[in-house]
């Protein structure tokens, strides 16, 4: 099984932002154990600024456990909780492949891991497309025909080949952590 990502942001209503920030990192620091939960980051604005999105990244050891965690009721009454802290309904999205590691550059993988992995992935697609296109393109100028080529490697890779790939070698890209940080502070503080 592969880990499943997932990306939630609110923006708190002005004047709200600390009562936003406490119940987040309670509803991180009590939830961190549900079943199925393989990692949990809290993302705040930049002390001094006057940003007001905050957000949570959760990984999830499979689909179950993810789809699972949304329909529980300690989801729903965080939810609830914060419904008049924050401005509209909360945005969220399942990260794929490559994007998953950009989730904390602390968590992520070492630059050469991800250059390795991603090297991995694009030779073979250039390899694949650069063999197949040019003859049906021979018509068309050099740098068209490269343009096409390209956008077909592109494709291949971010909807095929990383997403795959970012499986295969999750244990060797994602080694198992066990803080959960926000602003530079663990959950346990």
């Amino acid at each position: 099984m592969s880990n499943v990502h997932v990306a939630i942001t609110h923006q708190a209503r002005p004047g709200k932002e600390v009562e936003y920030e406490a119940a987040l990192r309670d509803f991180a620091r009590e939830s961190l154990h549900e079943p199925g939960t393989a990692g949990v980051l809290l993302l705040a604005p930049v002390p001094g600024t006057h940003g007001c999105t905050y957000g949570i990244l959760r990984s999830f050891e499979n689909q179950a456990s993810c789809d699972a965690f949304y329909q529980s009721a300690r989801f729903r009454d965080f939810h609830e909780l914060t419904k008049p802290l924050v401005v509209e309904e909360a945005t969220r999205r399942k990260l794929h492949g490559l994007e998953a590691f950009f989730r904390d550059p602390k968590l992520s993988p070492p630059r050469w891991k991800m250059a390795v992995v991603t090297w991995l992935g694009v030779y073979p697609s250039v390899l694949f497309w650069g063999n197949v296109l040019p003859p049906a393109l021979s018509s068309l100028h050099s740098l068209v025909a490269t343009a096409i080529t390209t956008i077909f490697v592109t494709v291949t890779l971010a909807w095929l080949v990383m997403p795959i790939l970012s499986k295969v070698f999750a244990a060797w890209l994602h080694p198992p952590n066990s803080s959960v940080p926000i602003l530079g502070q663990s959950l346990s503080d």
